[in-house]
């Protein structure tokens, strides 16, 4: 059963600790390029604190986004911000989404986030502590997915490999990790292709953040991802 206050708390904790590192950049850093291709630190900040509000949103019933078009010039008017306004903005939309999380709520109840996709009012926390962990190693500024705590990498490998279960676009797998735990995932094919490798390399290649090239594959190739 998912524990949405647990996750709740991990969010806290995980902004925390992003705002912390973040806060020794300076302006010109920000304008950088992270790890994200055409994105600069400052478009990866942004996106943050717009997807805190987008998540107040699905919660409260609410479209995610307004539109495609207007998530995608919303980080582009909010890239260019000095750092002092990029913190500040973060740290404000994430006490929001604390907020909207502590009020009373059948968390059982279906909610409605992007491109049509449904999930449980109590993962929504989760998604939330998933985008700031990954976005704070997108940042490039010494946060890897080595230092992701052990229970939320397991999580979020569950995760991924769940949301490609029974895909079409993706071959019949099973993630095997190097302590011996096996994940299927499904997909097309009878026959299962065995993917094994540490956690980091396994998150890092299911992300879409490594090229899997640090993984063993069993029984063929390693086979392209679709986009998260």
């Amino acid at each position: 059963m998912i524990d949405h206050a647990h996750d709740l708390a991990s969010v806290r904790g995980a902004t925390e600790r992003l705002l912390t590192a973040a806060a020794k950049l300076d302006n010109a850093s920000v304008t950088e390029s992270s790890r994200l291709p055409g994105w600069s630190r400052g478009h990866v900040l942004a996106h943050l604190s717009r997807n805190a509000d987008a998540l107040v949103n699905v919660l409260r019933g609410q479209p995610m986004y307004h539109s495609a078009e207007a998530r995608d010039a919303d980080i582009e008017r909010d890239a260019p911000r000095p750092l002092d306004v990029q913190l500040a903005d973060l740290r404000d939309s994430a006490e929001l989404f604390q907020e909207a999380g502590a009020a009373p709520a059948d968390w059982s109840r279906t909610v409605e986030l992007r491109n049509g996709v449904t999930d449980s009012a109590s993962r929504v926390p989760f998604r939330r502590w998933a985008e700031v962990e990954l976005h704070h190693v997108d940042l490039g500024i010494g946060y890897e997915l080595e230092d992701l705590s052990e229970e939320f990498t397991q999580r979020e490998i569950n995760f991924l490999t769940e949301r490609f279960r029974g895909s079409p676009d993706v071959p019949s797998l099973v993630i095997e990790e190097d302590d011996g735990r096996r994940i299927p995932t499904g997909g097309r094919g009878d026959v299962a292709l065995v993917v094994t490798g540490r956690q980091a390399d396994l998150l890092g290649w299911l992300a879409g953040r490594r090229d899997g090239s640090a993984l063993t594959v069993h029984g063929g190739t390693l086979p392209p991802l679709p986009p998260l």
